[in-house]
């Protein structure tokens, strides 16, 4: 089977917020998509180990906020490869909430939704929420997974739908620079050395999380 033409599926990039008592919970989603317009009722899915997915079974309800090309790309570092259950995500970002659903304001638009029906995988939870309420409150363009690859130079968190353990990418790398690659979040930089006061755009980390890809 050829799984290359998994990626031919057309993907964005959302943080699926919800709220457990005080605490505000997220992660970063790709895989949401619209199932009715009257009444509007979307599906998103979430993996099992996602905290998130916890919150939102025991909530039934959630939010989804979509990410923009020019949204701070560590917003994706924070909420696509670290834990709700150990971190406030929330802390250094702008957001507000609607009906008591956390979203996040440098995005395209939010909608809050109670959930409906509720279907499990192998390794993933499929929730169908009916949109209760939802704003656009930017024409800029929203941020597409293709987008988020090519040019942030980003990777699928692990716990992602999309996410593959073995990157063909690697193996098409220009051998004339050398790049070396985040191990949290898969950015990719290129030079002969990873400098000691750089700092990952996607998800913060520092120089030592970077490791020279090998062909």
């Amino acid at each position: 089977m050829d799984r290359k033409v998994l990626r031919n599926l057309s993907y964005g990039v959302y943080v699926v917020t919800s709220k457990e008592n005080d605490k505000k919970v997220g992660c970063i989603a790709n895989s949401i998509m619209q199932v009715t317009s009257n009444p509007s009722t979307i599906a998103v899915s979430i993996n099992h180990d996602n905290y998130t997915n916890k919150v939102i079974k025991e909530n039934k309800k959630f939010g989804v906020s979509i990410l923009k090309e020019t949204s701070d790309s560590k917003i994706i570092g924070t909420f696509g490869f670290k834990t709700s259950k150990d971190n406030d995500k929330f802390k250094d970002v702008n957001f507000k909430e609607e009906d008591g659903i956390p979203v996040i304001t440098d995005s395209c638009g939010y909608m809050i939704c109670n959930v409906i029906d509720v279907m499990e995988t192998k390794t993933h939870t499929i929730f169908l929420g009916e949109v209760t309420n939802a704003d656009d409150y930017s024409d800029e363009n929203p941020m597409t997974y293709k987008y988020y690859h090519e040019k942030l130079k980003g990777s699928s968190p692990k716990n992602a739908p999309t996410y593959e353990e073995k990157q063909d990418d690697d193996k098409k790398l220009d051998k004339k620079t050398k790049k070396w690659k985040c191990k949290i979040c898969g950015y990719v930089y290129e030079g002969d050395t990873v400098p000691e006061d750089f700092v990952c755009p996607i998800c913060g980390q520092p120089h030592t999380a970077f490791y020279e890809v090998e062909d």
